[in-house]
């Protein structure tokens, strides 16, 4: 198992424990749980970016590096990478904390680059402030 820390200088913008209720047959997290996560924690820099709503454009990259179990603490660190007219793209890390009696280790378990475009009342993209 690789051991890497949670990034020191970055707050995670969302955190939830991985449980049972969300293992495949293999005893691992299903990969959508994640992904799921992944687009949430992705849309809340995007959002205040946007000012206002927002829809998810595109997945360019999607990395699953190491399996989540249950009982995992997850950590999605998000940041945005870039920007265009209506468009803004971000980066998601995902870090599992995993507790072995009183050991605790930290896994880098995914990494995805998102894409989302600023709309407005209509649904359709508008430039961002």
């Amino acid at each position: 198992m690789t051991e890497t820390c949670l990034p020191e200088d970055r707050i995670p913008v969302i955190r939830i424990p991985a449980s049972p209720a969300n293992a495949n047959t293999g005893g691992s997290i299903f990969g959508g749980w994640i992904m799921s996560h992944v687009d949430m924690a992705g849309s809340i820099p995007a959002l205040e970016r946007a000012q206002g709503p927002i829809v998810t454009r595109a997945v360019e990259s999607f990395e699953f590096k190491q399996a989540v179990f249950a009982g995992d603490l997850i950590s999605c660190y998000a940041k945005i990478l870039s920007e265009g007219r209506t468009s803004i793209k971000v980066d998601v890390e995902v870090y599992a904390e995993r507790r072995q009696g009183a050991k605790k280790q930290c896994i880098k378990v995914t990494e995805a680059v998102l894409v989302y475009v600023a709309i407005d009342e209509n649904r359709r993209p508008r430039t961002l402030p």
